[in-house]
C-alpha cells in the first residue's frame, strides 16, 4: 500500500513513469510527484506542482502518448469519444501546452515581440492595441518589452525574444541606443524587423513613421499666422530622427516667412519632465524671450505651460504653445493645447501588417517598406490670440 508523504491518501495514487530507473508516483488530491529511494524506503518528493504533461494525460486515460497528442491536435483518425474524453482530462489537470517545444519541432513559434522605450505615454500603449489586434487576427501571440529608455535594457529585450523564438519584431529605439548589433542579430538569423517613430537608420529594414517634418512645419506656420514672430523649439535628442525632422520643419517655416532662426531659441531636452521643465525656464527667462514654443511632444508642452502660469505669462495672450502627438490629455489642461494628430493606433496596425506579410513571405523574399503617415494641426486655445 502506498501512501502520499504530503496528505497522506492511499486511494489517489497513480503510477507516473519511470524516474532515474525508479517508478515515479503521482498523488492525484494535492499533485504531488514521489519516488521511493533503494535504501531507506521512504518516499521522496521529486517535484511539487509539476506542470502537467501529455505523458499524465495518457496514464490517467490509460491511452497512448501519441493518441494523447493527435487527440489535441485534433487530427481526424482520433474519434470524437477519445478527444473529448483528452479534452475533459487536459481541463481537469490544467494541462498547457509546451509552446517552446513545440516551436523546436516546428520552427515556427507564432509568437512576435515588440520593444517599446517606456509606457508612461500614452504613444506606445495606444500603439501596441493597434498592433496586437492585427497580431490576434493573424493568429499570432505577442510579447511585449519595455527598455525604460536604456541602451542596455533594449539589449537585455533583444536576448529574451531571441530566447523566446520570436519569428519576427517591431521595435521603437531608447534615446540611447546609438549600437546597433543587437538588432543586427535578428538580421543575421533572419527574423524581419519594422521600426516604428524611432528607427534605426543604418539598419535596412522596413519602418512606418509619421510625417514629423510636415508636421512640424504646419505647428510653427500656424503660430506666425496667428501673429507670433519670436518663435522657440524644444527639441528631441539628436541621435532621433524624428528629432531631425521636425528640427528641419520648424527651421523650413520660419524660412519661409522670412523669419530669423535664433539659435539661443532651440534647445534640446532628453525626453523627461523634469528636464523639459528646466528647458522651458531657460527660454522664458530670457531677456528676450520668445513669445511662443512649438514643442517636440505633448509632455514637454505639458511643462511648458505650467511653467508660464508658475511665472505669470498669458498663454496665449503672451504666449502661444503648439505640441506634438495630440496626448488625450491635451484637450481637458487649461487653456487647451493645440498640437499635431499622430495616427498612433494606425501605426500599430500598419506596422504589425508589414511585418506579418514579411514573416508570411519568408526572409529574403520581401523588400523593405517605409510607411509614413499624415498628421493633422489640431487647433485649441494654446496658441489663438
Amino acid at each position: 500500500m502506498i501512501r502520499c508523504i504530503k496528505c497522506n491518501q492511499v486511494h489517489a495514487i497513480t503510477k507516473s513513469g519511470i524516474v532515474r530507473g525508479k517508478q515515479r508516483y503521482r498523488c492525484k488530491d494535492c499533485n504531488l510527484f514521489f519516488t521511493f529511494p533503494d535504501k531507506e524506503g521512504k518516499p521522496t518528493p521529486v517535484r511539487q506542482q509539476q506542470a502537467p504533461t501529455i505523458r499524465d494525460i495518457a496514464t490517467e486515460l490509460n491511452i497512448s502518448k501519441s493518441t494523447v497528442s493527435r487527440a489535441l491536435q485534433a487530427h481526424s483518425d482520433i474519434n470524437e469519444h477519445t478527444r473529448n474524453a483528452v479534452i475533459d482530462m487536459a481541463r481537469k489537470l490544467n494541462y498547457h501546452p509546451n509552446l517552446l517545444a513545440k516551436s523546436l519541432v516546428n520552427k515556427k513559434s507564432n509568437t512576435i515581440g515588440i520593444i517599446v522605450p517606456e509606457f508612461v505615454n500614452y504613444f506606445f500603449p495606444t500603439l501596441i492595441i493597434g498592433a496586437q489586434e492585427v497580431a490576434a487576427r493573424a493568429g499570432y501571440n505577442v510579447i511585449i518589452c519595455q527598455s525604460q529608455e536604456s541602451a542596455k535594457t533594449e539589449v537585455a529585450n533583444v536576448n529574451v525574444l531571441l530566447s523566446s523564438r520570436v519569428e519576427g519584431v517591431i521595435v521603437s529605439m531608447t534615446k540611447e541606443t546609438k549600437q546597433y548589433d543587437h538588432f543586427r542579430t535578428f538580421e543575421k538569423l533572419s527574423i524581419p524587423m519594422v521600426f516604428f517613430n524611432r528607427i534605426c537608420e543604418p539598419l535596412d529594414t522596413s519602418r512606418v513613421t509619421v510625417n514629423d517634418y510636415e508636421g512640424a512645419f504646419k505647428g510653427v506656420e500656424h503660430l506666425i499666422k496667428n501673429g507670433f514672430t519670436k518663435i522657440a523649439h524644444i527639441a528631441g535628442p539628436g541621435n532621433l530622427l524624428l528629432s531631425h525632422n521636425r528640427l528641419k520643419g520648424y527651421q523650413d517655416a520660419l524660412k519661409k516667412y522670412r523669419m530669423p532662426i535664433n539659435d539661443k531659441y532651440i534647445i534640446p531636452y532628453n525626453l523627461t519632465d523634469s528636464h523639459a521643465r528646466k528647458c522651458a525656464q531657460k527660454l522664458l527667462q530670457l531677456r528676450d524671450r520668445p513669445d511662443a514654443i512649438f514643442c517636440l511632444n505633448d509632455v514637454c508642452t505639458t511643462q511648458a505651460l505650467l511653467v508660464a502660469k508658475e511665472m505669470g505669462i498669458a498663454v496665449p495672450q503672451e504666449l502661444g504653445i503648439v505640441g506634438f502627438g495630440n496626448n488625450p490629455l491635451s484637450a481637458y489642461i487649461e487653456p487647451s493645447l493645440t498640437t499635431i494628430e499622430q495616427p498612433v493606433h494606425e501605426m500599430g496596425r500598419v506596422a504589425m501588417d508589414i511585418l506579418i506579410d514579411h514573416i508570411t513571405k519568408g526572409y529574403g523574399q520581401y523588400t523593405p517598406v517605409h510607411r509614413t503617415l499624415a498628421t493633422k494641426l489640431v487647433v485649441r486655445a494654446s496658441s489663438v490670440k
